[in-house]
């Protein structure tokens, strides 16, 4: 099992649908300052379970939700999917044993590609539920969002 692609949808920096597909072994994340290398980080790290928000450098879960920019509103959900494929090795020929032109082709078919991908995804998804906050300004201060 191997993961092919990671899905993001308002979580963290990523507000658009962005799509990491790993079609190829990596071996890191490179970038400049804030691209977002963490974010990609905490986002398999959410999608796997993680439920500290200090974990997923935050204050509080709803810190997950893209908060918005000075040309963006802020999003009301956040949503990631990592997609893992698990390549499945097709049976060989039946062939008669001792057979040398048996033993050729069942090695000529196990070089070439004779894998079948079946994909499954995990997906995660938050939402901001808006409640009304208290009027008395004690209560503001401890209100949850």
């Amino acid at each position: 099992m191997r993961l092919s692609k990671l899905i993001l949808n308002g979580f963290k920096s990523f507000a658009d649908h962005t799509e990491f597909r790993f079609d190829e072994p990596i071996i890191g994340i490179v970038g400049p300052n804030g691209c977002g290398k963490s974010n990609v980080v905490d986002a398999i790290k959410w999608v796997l379970g993680e439920r500290s928000a200090k974990s997923l450098r935050g204050s509080a879960m709803v810190d997950v939700i893209f908060a918005g920019s000075a040309v963006r509103k802020p999003m009301g959900c956040a949503a990631v999917s990592l997609v893992f494929s698990n390549p499945v090795l097709e049976a060989p020929l039946k062939v008669q044993e001792g057979s040398a032109e048996a033993t050729e082709s069942v090695s000529d078919e196990l070089d070439q590609d004779s894998t079948v991908e079946n994909e499954e995804a995990v997906v995660r998804r938050a939402h901001v539920r808006h409640r009304a906050l208290p009027v008395d300004s004690d209560e503001v201060e401890s209100a949850e969002l």
